[in-house]
């Protein structure tokens, strides 16, 4: 961002009203009076006008059109064209380009980024999502991760859960997803569960954001969010993903109501009866069994 001469932000309506003014057929002397600028004021805001007054003329940023530090331009080009071709972020534009012979600092590829707007800035209005240490797993319940499993986007998701230690599972169709109806499926799952959940891990979408985080804490549970770019954190359940994707959800239509039928009868097989190499093909109920 590059700072304006005038910070005023009723000043492009001044100058509009100024230039309106004029085309009414006042004098540029006359309307400066009016206004308390100079005439010559005036007549610079008669030559930028587009719009025949009929519009705010922005105010300019006081940025210098040239100095004499500035990236050459054909370095300014390699550097948007080297994002636009993978969209790799700035540290690895960098590399690519010193390894091309293009001589570069690390500071000026983020500027040059930023200036062009090739950035993704973090949302304002995001919370900050701070995870805790993750657990140490020894009996059901003590990490239990959720997911959402996208079906039709905007029209058909399926939220899913399961005990790492265990492999128990849980799923639910909805048609939309948010935080209350997250906190909805945790507790429906856990009427269900024959075990106690202690430790919930998720990732960052906004279905699970910081107020999930805190009405789960308010019901006895924790809530961490997975590590940023640590796909293998939620591992067993994108592997479950993947599982009853191709066992149940591929083979029925993707209808609310298809899906509201079919997967508690997968659920029943999957936690009942379906052998799990993971378990040293035992069932998840009877790990949990066992543990008991």
């Amino acid at each position: 961002m590059y700072m304006p001469y005038s910070k005023n932000p009723q000043l492009p309506k001044v100058r509009m009203q100024a230039v309106n003014l004029v085309h009414q057929g006042w004098s540029t002397r006359k309307v400066a009076r009016y206004f308390g600028f100079g005439s010559g004021t005036v007549s610079k805001w008669m030559q930028r006008d587009r719009y025949h007054g009929l519009r705010p003329i922005p105010t300019r940023s006081a940025r210098p059109h040239h100095h004499p530090n500035a990236l050459p331009q054909e370095i300014v080009e390699a550097i948007i064209a080297q994002r636009k071709k993978h969209r790799r972020c700035a540290e690895v534009i960098h590399e690519e380009l010193w390894q091309q012979g293009v001589l570069v600092s690390l500071s000026s590829v983020k500027r040059t980024l930023e200036r062009h707007y090739l950035l993704r800035e973090r949302s304002p209005w995001k919370r900050l999502h701070r995870s805790d240490p993750r657990p140490c797993v020894e009996k059901p319940g003590d990490l239990v991760q959720l997911d959402t499993v996208h079906i039709l986007i905007g029209e058909l998701y399926v939220y899913t859960l399961l005990d790492v230690s265990s492999r128990w599972a849980w799923a639910h169709p909805s048609a939309r997803i948010n935080t209350h109806r997250s906190l909805r499926f945790v507790q429906h799952a856990a009427q269900h569960a024959p075990f106690s959940f202690t430790m919930l891990q998720s990732d960052h979408g906004p279905e699970f954001s910081t107020w999930f985080t805190e009405h789960v804490r308010q019901r006895g549970s924790a809530h961490r969010h997975s590590r940023v770019r640590k796909p293998n954190d939620n591992a067993h359940l994108e592997r479950f993903n993947r599982t009853i994707q191709d066992e149940c959800l591929r083979r029925i239509p993707a209808t609310l109501r298809a899906h509201q039928r079919e997967i508690p009868l997968y659920l029943r097989y999957y936690n009942e009866e379906r052998l799990h190499l993971g378990l040293h093909l035992k069932t998840p109920l009877e790990c949990v069994q066992a543990i008991d």
